[in-house]
């Protein structure tokens, strides 16, 4: 069922207000704000210019999910870029994450993102600094880095709140934004974890997103410390979780991907499974079931690579939603709209004095 705050009577398609309080226009603040335990999910970029791969991956995740993350180059491999896969998304009427990596543009760049972003709808956006260029496939790219993640957040913190640009120019309009970071809970040095989140909460962000949870009692070490800090009360926190599809893939994964940790017990219960991959959904099941139980934690967020499929019934098997339906994708008349605003702008500047007159250039 749907809020009636996350709808507008007589268009559910139409922007929402801002409510007291709130930085952004987003449903998935509103869901947190409401204490709601909240589900996000990352969509799979396309190495396409056709919109309808975009559509396809997204429909996967409808009615399941209260935002769905758009990933700007992850693992420094170009795919279609995180604006373009946002306008998409918005145009159809879903709740977009907007990840901007600091890798690959300078601060002018991305503030001009910034505004773009906001423009179309997007209304929570997810500071990153970005892998190396080295990680990726095309490692003879020039790196940019002209910003990091604590600096990303302080400048579109600064754009929101402030209504300027890095620079000191005033804004005409602002971005309403719902501002965001990753934190890594599993990767050394444990202690600074925590700290770490305190740092990107006073550069800015209002939620996280963390990397992939295979171990819950490392988890429950770092919420511990993270209450005793009282970032819980500062910032939602949102758990990374995702299946593994076998025993295999998560050897690969501990191996080659810095930062993710999978425990041998993991493994061994992929091992000792007759189908890997049906265990590995309901492994990220059972560390959901756990997860949500602890305090302080506010959603999930769901990473599903080349298994989006599983996305739904993992959610609905959890019970996480308790019976919760995330709002909807709706059809915006978005075209339609512009179309007749710019009939209007053209009828107007068409009748005698709607045009300011043209300044007359002094004579040479």
């Amino acid at each position: 069922m749907t809020h009636p705050d996350d709808q507008v009577p007589g268009d559910p398609a139409a922007p929402l207000p801002r409510l007291p309080g709130h930085t952004s226009r987003s449903r998935l603040e509103r869901i947190l704000r409401r204490g709601e335990f909240a589900v996000t999910a990352e969509l799979n970029p396309p190495d396409s210019a056709d919109p309808e791969d975009v559509y396809e991956r997204a429909a996967i995740f409808e009615g399941w999910v209260d935002g769905i993350n758009a990933t700007d180059g992850s693992g420094a491999n170009c795919h279609m870029s995180s604006v373009g896969i946002c306008a998409l998304l918005t145009r159809m009427g879903y709740a977009p994450i907007m990840q901007i990596s600091c890798r690959d543009k300078n601060r002018i760049a991305i503030q001009g993102d910034v505004l773009g972003a906001s423009a179309i709808g997007v209304g929570n956006m997810l500071c990153l600094t970005g892998d190396g260029v080295q990680a990726g496939d095309q490692p003879g790219a020039k790196p940019v880095f002209d910003l990091d993640c604590m600096s990303l957040l302080e400048t579109i913190r600064t754009m929101r709140d402030e209504k300027k640009f890095l620079s000191g120019r005033k804004l005409t309009t602002p971005p309403e934004v719902f501002l965001g970071a990753a934190v890594n809970p599993f990767a050394p040095p444990y202690d600074f974890r925590p700290v770490r989140l305190m740092k990107k909460i006073e550069a800015g962000a209002q939620f996280v997103q963390s990397q992939y949870c295979f171990d819950v009692p490392m988890l429950k070490d770092y919420m511990q410390k993270v209450r005793d800090l009282e970032l819980h009360e500062k910032c939602f926190i949102m758990v990374g979780v995702g299946p593994l599809a076998s025993a295999k893939t998560a050897r690969w994964i501990r191996t080659n991907v810095p930062g993710i940790h999978i425990p041998d017990d993991v493994i061994k219960r992929l091992e000792g499974a007759e189908n890997p991959k049906q265990e590995g959904k309901q492994l990220c099941i059972d560390i959901i079931n756990e997860v949500k139980e602890i305090e302080g934690v506010a959603g999930v967020h769901v990473m599903a690579y080349r298994q989006e499929e599983l996305v739904a019934d993992i959610v609905h098997e959890s019970g996480v939603l308790k019976g919760r339906r995330p709002w909807q994708r709706e059809l915006r008349p978005d075209d339609a709209h512009v179309a007749e605003r710019m009939t209007e702008i053209l009828e107007e500047a068409g009748k005698p004095g709607s045009r300011k007159p043209a300044k007359k250039e002094p004579a040479e």
